[in-house]
């Protein structure tokens, strides 16, 4: 069998997962979806093979070139093929070996494992005998790449060939089943965090002024990487002084100063599943006292946040909660007034000049994890926590963000325990 780096889910648990989708579809439905494409950089470069979530949520297979196709029957029955790209001998020697489709086999649960030099005859027999196809389309709302996926070629090609033939998107189906995770999910998720915390916790006391951003970002690599991790589940951000106030700030280029506050928006990959962990932290050791003060009223916000995410409470009413608590703590530093406040009362819309993101996202196999359009929290969901407070002319950006799990007692378990919150435990563990 192929060794892994990361310790995979039983095979279990990917039949689980086709058999609660089947269960979801009309019958003579055939669903359709392909691995991600390798990148290419330039000349004969490439980039590292990074799978299609929900290939990966329902097959286990981490390989280019794969192909799920599932024939859905009477009352969930459901036939499953998986194609599989074959080794031959060029790919021993300049890449490794694939997987065999008995490896295949023992991954994912399905019994019925071809090579992909049969797709096109396997994919016409399948067509042939659905009355829709239902494919992998990404409509998160907050995709904007313009890049073609493999999954959207495959859409493009297979409305020419069969134009009578209806096509619909599984994005919603699986969005609602990827949204509570089971016990298998939770503990690569736990581990994930783990590394993402532990890590983070392990490089502090080697952080000072004049280290360079990059420095940091190579320091925390190789934690997570000596961790098991396959490295960073997103670009890292590691932004200080002015540029702790640009949210998606990844180029990590400058040398951190005496004084400058260090922004870190990190998170460790394990086995597919992704941490995300944000702590804003003094590069000299020790906050001033207007640092401080910012710092803790995130964190006001922050544990705030935390009491109010329980099931039952959409996601929408929550966010709109989190603000209005946050409008106070801005009072508070004197950023907005009470009159700003009083004139917009529901959602002050003067809160958004200095916290302008969103309070949590969905956890999982991707960062931004999918979810239906307006979910209501619910146990066994993983939700990060990140408010933030962000002000430019001071050259001060605070964010504060932990992973937490809904337990089925309504409160929220903190997944990265490891890496501290309060300020007096930052500057402790830097002094160490």
């Amino acid at each position: 069998m192929k060794t892994l780096r990361y310790i995979p889910i039983p095979a279990d648990f990917y039949r689980n997962s086709r058999d609660r989708l089947a269960a979801l579809l009309p019958e003579e439905s055939l669903v359709v979806i392909h691995a991600n494409d390798v990148f290419p950089t330039n000349a004969d470069g490439t980039m590292a093979h990074h799978q299609n979530a929900d290939l990966f949520y329902l097959t286990g297979i981490d390989q280019e070139e794969t192909t799920l196709l599932m024939q859905i029957g009477k009352s969930g029955e459901h036939k499953d093929i998986l194609l599989l790209r074959e080794t031959n001998e060029r790919i021993v020697i300049w890449e490794g070996a694939r997987l065999t489709q008995q490896e295949a086999s023992q991954i994912s649960g399905i019994e019925d494992v071809r090579w992909t030099t049969q797709y096109a005859t396997v994919l016409a027999e399948c067509v042939s005998r659905a009355r829709r196809v239902y494919l992998e389309l990404d409509e998160h709302p907050r995709r904007y790449t313009q890049v073609q996926t493999r999954n959207d070629r495959f859409a493009s090609a297979l409305r020419g060939a069969y134009p009578e033939m209806p096509v619909q998107s599984l994005f919603s189906v699986l969005a609602g089943l990827r949204l509570v995770k089971s016990a298998e999910e939770i503990a690569q998720v736990r581990e994930a965090c783990r590394t993402t915390g532990q890590g983070f916790a392990a490089i502090l006391p080697q952080i000072r002024p004049g280290m360079g951003e990059w420095e940091m970002e190579g320091l925390l690599s190789a934690e997570y990487i000596r961790r098991r991790s396959r490295g960073f589940s997103f670009l890292p951000i590691i932004a200080s002084g002015a540029d702790t106030c640009v949210l998606h700030y990844i180029s990590n280029h400058k040398t951190c100063r005496d004084g400058d506050l260090v922004l870190f928006d990190v998170g460790a990959e394990y086995g597919g599943y992704a941490g995300d962990m944000s702590r804003t932290i003094p590069a000299n050791g020790e906050y001033t006292p207007r640092q401080k003060a910012v710092y803790d009223a995130v964190l006001a916000v922050h544990r705030y946040a935390a009491q109010i995410m329980l099931p039952g409470v959409s996601k929408t009413d929550y966010e709109r909660r989190v603000r209005r608590f946050m409008a106070e703590q801005l009072i508070g530093l004197g950023l907005i007034t009470r009159e700003q406040v009083d004139a917009d009362p529901i959602d002050p819309a003067c809160v958004r000049r200095y916290y302008m993101h969103g309070t949590s996202h969905s956890l999982g196999l991707d960062v931004h994890d999918v979810t239906p359009s307006d979910p209501v929290f619910a146990p066994g969901q993983i939700w990060t926590i990140e408010p933030g407070i962000y002000i430019p002319e001071e050259r001060t950006g605070v964010r504060i963000e932990t992973d937490v799990l809904i337990r089925p007692d309504g409160g929220v378990e903190d997944l990265i325990p490891d890496a501290p919150l309060e300020a007096a435990e930052v500057e402790a563990m830097m002094r160490r």
